[in-house]
């Protein structure tokens, strides 16, 4: 007798054991919970720590809501047709006020149902707008457009969008190549035109000179008087006599001869 109630009270605690265990959840950091009764997703979320919930009628199904990282390589066209391989990295995470209608909408595999094709088709949108050149040279522009087309998507679909990075833009060799002969065409065309207007510059310089040199030598002689002659003859006369010895030449040239002075002592003397 005291043996069955032993049982029977051993029994008794366990099923309470069982049940305790099965009434409680807990929901790790960086999750929430989706309450399922019999299968069917209640509004009630479960947010971090420690729940109760009916045993074996209600479940909890986790999900994730910490931000999550989508690397992928992704092939467009641009608007003058060029193929272009863009890779992309998208940061998102889950709207944890409604991972309820997430999980009964899209289920758990919303990465490859919803993120993955939302990725390829905003890039393939907007890529779609610019020209090669204008994707290399506006990135920043192209990427928010593609954000903000992504994030307007993602929204849809109970996510968040929070950052996106168009890492790179490759394009096919033929391309890569025209766009080089395009660059050294443009320098070469940029350092003729360079020279030309330093050729020009320098054309202006000389004949500049030259005009200063022109109106200096006018000048001059509008200068030149009979006076300032006469002043020059005095001059040249002045340092011929600072350097005459005494002696007067026997014979000069010129319009006014010297004296010969031994002539003249000599008629004085007779």
């Amino acid at each position: 007798m005291k043996y069955t109630k032993s049982i029977i009270s051993g029994l008794i605690v366990i099923v309470i054991l069982v049940v305790g265990f099965f009434s409680t959840t807990t929901v790790a950091s960086g999750n929430r919970g989706v309450l399922l009764q019999l299968g069917a997703v209640k509004p009630t979320i479960f947010t971090e720590g420690f729940h109760f919930k009916i045993p074996f009628i209600q479940t909890v199904q986790l999900i994730e809501v910490r931000v999550q990282k989508e690397e992928s390589t992704q092939t467009a066209a641009s608007r003058d047709l060029q193929m272009v391989t863009a890779k992309v990295a998208v940061n998102y995470s889950v709207d944890p006020e409604a991972v309820n209608k997430l999980y009964q909408e899209i289920g758990l595999d919303y990465r490859s149902r919803i993120v993955d094709p939302a990725i390829a088709e905003s890039l393939k949108a907007i890529t779609a707008q610019y020209t090669a050149e204008e994707l290399i040279s506006k990135r920043p522009e192209v990427s928010a457009q593609v954000k903000d087309m992504l994030g307007k998507k993602l929204t849809k679909y109970f996510m968040i969008l929070e950052d996106i990075n168009i890492k790179e833009f490759a394009f096919s060799e033929e391309f890569n190549k025209a766009i080089e002969s395009k660059q050294t065409a443009e320098q070469n065309a940029l350092r003729a035109q360079r020279d030309l207007e330093r050729i020009k510059i320098e054309a202006e310089q000389k004949i500049a000179q030259a005009g200063a040199e022109a109106e200096a030598l006018r000048l001059k002689k509008q200068e030149v008087t009979a006076e300032l002659i006469q002043l020059k003859q005095i001059e040249v006369q002045e340092k011929a006599l600072e350097k005459w010895d005494g002696h007067l030449p026997t014979v000069t040239g010129g319009a006014t001869p010297f004296i010969d002075l031994d002539s003249l002592k000599n008629n004085n003397a007779n």
